[in-house]
Parts: C-alpha cells; sequence; structure tokens
C-alpha cells in the first residue's frame, strides 16, 4: 500500500480521492488544510487516519509515501519542494508552478531526493486522448487545428459582486490561461511538439488576472488557435483540420467523443472504452511509476511540463499578466 497524504480540501481533491481508492495500492492516509476544523471534517468524511493544519509537522511521519497537492497554484513549488525534501513522492495539480523558474527548482529537488514528480495532467493518459492521437494520420496533411476550453467560473459571480475569493486573484497565480488554457496547451504540445512562434491575446478582469484569451501557435504547415475562458461558455467542438479529413474532439479536457469527417462528407466514429472517473488514469500512472521505481512518468514528462511552463510564462508576458510569484 502507498500511502497519500493530501493538500486542499475542494472538490478536485474528493475526485482524485475517490479514483485513486478504486487503486488497490492506495491508501489515503492524511489530509492537510490550513483550518484544523477542514483538515478534520475531510479527514473524517474521507476515512484518513491522520489530519493536519501544520504542513511541515504532517511530512516529517514517515508512514507517508506520496503527497497530493491541490493547492492554489501559487504554494505549488513550495509545498512540492517540502514534500520532496522530506522524501514523499509528489503528484501536483497544474498548472505545476507558477512560473518556469519555480518549475525547474522542483524538478531539481525531486532529482537531488531521488523521488518521483509528476504534473497531475490527466488528459493525455486517457483512453480518448490516445484515440484521437492515433486518428490524426487519417487526416492528412494538417493545415488547421482549434483547440477550446470555455467554462463559466461557478466563482466568477462572487467576483464580481466583490466578495473576497481565490479564484481570480494574481496573488494565487491563476486566471484562465493558467486554470483552463492549460488543457488547451498539454494535448497541443503532445500531439505537434512546440511551436515556431506564439502570438497571444487576453482580456483581464479585476484582481490582475486573464478571464479568457486566446493564442495562434505557429507550426510549419498550420497554425493552432486556443481558445479559453473562465467567464463565458463554449459548446463547440475542438478540431484538427487536414487535407483528407477533420478530427473532431468534443473537449480535450475530458475527451469521450472522437469523431472523423472526411473531405467526401463520410464520417467515421472513432470507438474506445474509457471510465467516468477520468482521475483514475493520473492516480493509475502515478501508483505505477512508484511502484515501478521510477522517478518520472513517461506521459507526464518532465521535458513536458517545462515546455508548457515555457508557453505559458510567454502567454502571460504578451497578455500583461504578472503574478507576485514571477519577482520571488
Amino acid at each position: 500500500m502507498i500511502n497519500f497524504a493530501t493538500v486542499g480540501t475542494s472538490w478536485i481533491t474528493e475526485e482524485f480521492i475517490a479514483a485513486g481508492k478504486t487503486n488497490k495500492e492506495f491508501r489515503l492516509y492524511s489530509v492537510y488544510s490550513r483550518s484544523i476544523e477542514k483538515a478534520e471534517t475531510f479527514a473524517a468524511k474521507h476515512g484518513a487516519e491522520k489530519y493536519s493544519d501544520n504542513f511541515k509537522n504532517m511530512l516529517a511521519d514517515d508512514k507517508i509515501n506520496a503527497v497530493y497537492i491541490a493547492s492554489p497554484n501559487s504554494f505549488h513549488a513550495s509545498q512540492a519542494i517540502d514534500a520532496m525534501n522530506a522524501g514523499k513522492h509528489v503528484i501536483c495539480e497544474k498548472p505545476a508552478a507558477s512560473n518556469l523558474r519555480e518549475l525547474d527548482k522542483m524538478l531539481e529537488c525531486a532529482e537531488k531526493n531521488g523521488v518521483l514528480f509528476m504534473e497531475a495532467f490527466k488528459s493525455l493518459l486517457m483512453p480518448g486522448f490516445k484515440a484521437c492521437k492515433d486518428s490524426i494520420a487519417k487526416a492528412g496533411i494538417i493545415r488547421s487545428v482549434y483547440i477550446n476550453f470555455s467554462k463559466y467560473s461557478s466563482r466568477y459571480d462572487a467576483h464580481k459582486r466583490g466578495e473576497n475569493v481565490n479564484t481570480f486573484k494574481a496573488e494565487f497565480s491563476n486566471g484562465a490561461v493558467m486554470d483552463l488554457g492549460v488543457y488547451c496547451l498539454w494535448p497541443t504540445v503532445a500531439l505537434f511538439g512546440m511551436p515556431k512562434d506564439v502570438k497571444a491575446f487576453g482580456i483581464t478582469v479585476p484582481g490582475g488576472v486573464d478571464g479568457a484569451g486566446a493564442a495562434l501557435l505557429l507550426y510549419d504547415t498550420f497554425i493552432v488557435t486556443l481558445n479559453y475562458s473562465k467567464v463565458s461558455n463554449s459548446f463547440i467542438p475542438s478540431e484538427i483540420q487536414g487535407e483528407d479529413a477533420t478530427v473532431c474532439v468534443d473537449k480535450f479536457n475530458i475527451p469521450e467523443k472522437v469523431t472523423i469527417r472526411y473531405r467526401n462528407g463520410t464520417t467515421e466514429p472513432v470507438l474506445f472504452s474509457q471510465r467516468q472517473d477520468s482521475m483514475c488514469y493520473e492516480t493509475d500512472e502515478f501508483i505505477s511509476c512508484i511502484k515501478a521505481g521510477k522517478k518520472e512518468s513517461e506521459t507526464n514528462t518532465h521535458q513536458m511540463s517545462r515546455n508548457i511552463m515555457i508557453l505559458l510564462d510567454e502567454i502571460r508576458k504578451q497578455t500583461g499578466i504578472v503574478f507576485p510569484a514571477d519577482s520571488m
């Protein structure tokens, strides 16, 4: 059994725990929250033996093997480094850090301590993404790509009312490109590699972050258009357009439907089997890497994390989004 500690008590941590419990090697052992009341309630709800509001004290427990980090983005680097310095394997929610400088410190720490570090990006590990990747050859020469993730934030109304929410604050290193645009960047780089050039545009909201944005990524024979928003909804699927066919993906964050539409008008559904608890694929990958003694996932590689952070930094630079973490 691998004893996990979790950081954060939001819905995403609950989904991680639920997915983890479907793996026979997973055991929820300890939970951390800045609020001891929340930590105790969360531990009782999910069956954790331990709970704490002191992160370093929690890490001193030798029974903890791995830590899942789902705190605000600005805390990822310091918490991951503390955990890895304590000899714990770390799986960290995306984006892994506020910027490339932080991420490189995290990766150096993982290497120094001989522990596994993995960014928790589930989509590349899902059968739906693999089905999309395997279908691209049928499209012929790629000419245009459109990848979209726009979802109205459940916290945006409260933000507009002036309530003190964390979702749209530069001090927490969040915003549209960090929280949703990252879901567009990962599949782009995984499928096509790094672009030759990037042009980005953003719409800022009070709090110093972007509420929505778009980016154009230039490749040899095509341009990828990324569209992402936390202040509006979109119901348009993503497309990989080739000279012979277009591969349509319902949504790249959780790809559940992939269809090939040929130029002659015929349509081919791409069949695959996929679990509903979509986070199971990242928990299984992480646990498998630990059991195999690996220090890096072969899919969610350290270089992929670096490439994504390079692009996030560039998009923020072009759109004028600056975090306090950038000057630390």
